[in-house]
């Protein structure tokens, strides 16, 4: 089957449901992903991932996906906890390294508003790219406590409360969201669409 996206099943990604319906909505073709083999069978990776990074990584080495992940040289999008163990260290309960594809770290979000932060947010994309083509301006749903620091290829930044967050980035194969495009309505699907048409 053409076009095959992966979806990353690594334990603590409670939202690979969702995400899946997303896609294929967006009209997509998905595999879970559940074996490091998975990983030949597909064009697209999607990492989705609810939960602390430290945890993350560990379901990761349990399962044998960090070395298959490291050398995919397809597209992959990292969605929210996803798009943060893409980085290089992870500083949630503890100091962890994650995959290091990209270089940053991911820190408590420091600002005057409620932590987590939560709910639609718009997007000001700072460097295009195709994967949020059509996108500036819009809303999506964000959730998370901790974000990406020190970081240059950046997509797009959320104002929240006076602070800037990284909402989206990307490197060359590599792509990444904080926010969850599965529970951003039409934003979200069309982003996914984007993410499907990408050429491999």
């Amino acid at each position: 089957m053409n076009n095959l996206i992966g979806i990353v099943n690594y334990g603590i990604a409670g939202n690979i449901h969702s995400v899946k319906k997303a896609i294929e909505k967006a009209g997509g073709n998905t595999l879970v992903i559940n074996t490091p083999t998975d990983f030949d069978l597909v064009d697209k990776v999607v990492i989705p991932g609810v939960g602390s990074f430290k945890d993350a990584m560990q379901e990761l080495s349990n399962d044998g996906f960090i070395e298959p992940l490291k050398f995919f040289n397809k597209p992959i999008l990292g969605i929210c906890l996803g798009m943060q163990i893409l980085a290089n260290l992870g500083f949630e309960y503890g100091k962890t390294k994650g995959l290091g594809l990209v270089d940053a770290e991911v820190k408590l979000i420091l600002c005057d508003g409620k932590i987590p932060h939560m709910g639609f947010n718009k997007i000001q994309v700072v460097n295009p790219n195709i994967l949020l083509d059509g996108l500036e301006e819009k809303e999506f749903y964000f959730m998370h406590s901790y974000e990406m620091v020190n970081y240059t290829n950046i997509s797009a930044l959320t104002e929240y409360r006076g602070h800037s967050i990284v909402s989206a980035i990307c490197k060359n194969n590599l792509y990444g969201v904080q926010f969850h495009p599965e529970k951003s309505r039409e934003a979200g699907i069309q982003l996914l669409s984007n993410f499907i048409k990408l050429k491999v």
